[in-house]
């Protein structure tokens, strides 16, 4: 018979289950969520304009800069009313997959 010391609880939907529990999943990298006030590249490529400057206004759905990516140019809107607090790329950087671009507050 197993010891029953090994077994832990795990809370999944509120519903209560006795395991064990691998070091993979007890050190896994918790989930949090997505800031809105930082806008990420969602895909690798080259910035090609910014249409913003860092102390700006910005309403909702206002575009903030044009990604090019697999010969395609992505507009980034913004996501929320705010003020540019910093840019931190400038124009022609090549940018990786989840690069904080813009940061709002």
């Amino acid at each position: 018979m197993e010891n029953q010391e090994e077994f832990e609880t795990l809370n999944i939907n509120s519903d209560l289950y006795k395991t064990r529990l691998s070091s993979k999943f007890r050190n896994r990298k918790s989930y949090k969520p997505a800031d809105p006030r930082m806008i990420l590249s969602f895909i690798p490529g080259t910035v090609i304009e910014i249409m913003v400057s860092e102390g700006q206004e910005v309403v909702k759905g206002e575009e903030l800069l044009i990604l090019d990516a697999m010969k395609m140019q992505n507009v980034l809107k913004c996501n929320m009313d705010g003020r540019i607090k910093s840019i931190t790329v400038q124009k022609g950087a090549r940018v990786s997959k989840g690069t904080l671009l813009i940061v709002l507050e």
